[in-house]
């Protein structure tokens, strides 16, 4: 794994990179990062249309946590409902399943907001040192841009 934390718009990084944020099963995306991923890439859009009985699927299978690759966006699914937040167990859950993905479709790039830690009120550290030790038996280049 390559780690790098890099003062740098997410959005302005090469088209070889995908990208992660942390979302709720509900697929609100109405606030912070999300609001900003929703802009860029219409991922609200496209999940409703993919799968549109997503949180009742949720409730069905009892899930915790999941990952969906849409177009080029990994959508980490850490909480049900957007007022709900996340534990460090469900985004560890749902980081394990975007390693899998990348690992099965080899992808090699990826970067991502310092997840989980805006609105949804994780600590940067404790999820960082998670990220580093998930991937770190990957050769997965991981960008996590922050805002100046």
């Amino acid at each position: 794994m390559i780690y790098h934390e890099m003062i740098q718009d997410l959005f302005s990084v090469p088209d070889s990179y995908y990208f992660a944020q942390c979302i709720s099963a509900d697929f609100a995306m109405g606030k912070g990062i999300a609001l900003q991923f929703n802009q860029h890439f219409q991922i609200k859009k496209r999940l409703k249309a993919n799968h549109p009985d997503y949180l009742h699927f949720w409730k069905l299978n009892h899930l915790t946590a999941d990952c969906i690759l849409e177009n080029k966006v990994f959508n980490l699914i850490t909480k049900p409902y957007w007022r709900s937040k996340p534990t460090y167990q469900t985004l560890e859950l749902s980081l394990q399943i975007m390693k899998k993905i990348c690992l099965e479709k080899e992808i090699s790039k990826l970067a991502m907001p310092l997840i989980a830690c805006g609105l949804d009120g994780l600590d940067w550290n404790q999820v960082s040192f998670m990220i580093q030790n998930i991937f770190f038996d990957t050769e997965i280049e991981i960008l996590v841009c922050k805002q100046s």
